[in-house]
């Protein structure tokens, strides 16, 4: 089915604002990370906590501190994680370009912890170091493609005003299926909470993760 729509609703200077900071500065900053040794707001459960399917769960997830935080409420984390496999394993969007948005929502949301566990996952799906710490930074001053801009321009926008302006969305109905566009856009929405459940509950860096470019 293509893609297609009439202007956005809104006014001229809301329409405007699309993509930008709420401030007018470019991209926001990470916020400041919890000082070290500071315990998380939302405890890390322990095998003792966990009733044998949680354990499954958890192990199979190697131990992870998102995990074993969000595990306090284990029917949440279930549900949670079929709609995480959806958008991390099942996506119709390539791996790259997915964890290209990712890797995008994580800084603009300001979760180290984000950026560092899908730069990882960002190499496996084939983007260097150097395209990683560059979306740490003003996508219109870097070198990207016309497609990957897009891309990161529908993930700003989506971060700052949660919908895509007029000329983003006939870019991306140009270049993607109706499917992943749609898959673009809950991509975005997952990792936006996900940013926020870790930098509310402030779940430390698992031992040894990098998080944002020094």
């Amino acid at each position: 089915m293509p893609l297609g729509g009439g202007p956005l609703p809104g006014t001229a200077r809301q329409r405007r604002m699309i993509g930008r900071s709420p401030h007018g500065r470019g991209p926001m900053s990470p916020r400041e990370e919890p000082a070290p040794g500071r315990p998380p707001r939302l405890p890390l459960t322990t095998e003792a906590d966990w009733d044998d399917e949680t354990r499954r769960r958890i192990e199979v997830l190697n131990r992870q501190n998102i995990f074993t935080a969000l595990a306090n409420h284990p029917d949440l984390l279930r549900r949670w994680l079929v709609f995480g496999g959806h958008v991390l394993r099942k996506s119709t969007l390539p791996a790259r370009e997915r964890e290209l948005v990712i890797l995008r929502v994580g800084w603009r949301c300001g979760s180290a912890y984000e950026f560092g566990q899908h730069r990882i996952i960002g190499r496996e799906a084939g983007l260097t170091d150097t395209e990683i710490d560059r979306l740490a930074g003003d996508i219109a001053a870097a070198e990207w493609t016309e497609a990957d801009r897009t891309l990161l321009r529908a993930a700003d926008q989506l971060v700052d005003t949660r919908r895509v302006d007029d000329a983003t969305w006939a870019e991306l109905a140009a270049g993607w299926s109706t499917q992943q566009v749609m898959d673009l856009v809950f991509t975005v929405g997952q990792y936006v909470l996900t940013c926020m459940a870790l930098n509310t509950f402030e779940i430390p860096l698992d031992e040894g993760l990098e998080g944002f470019p020094s």
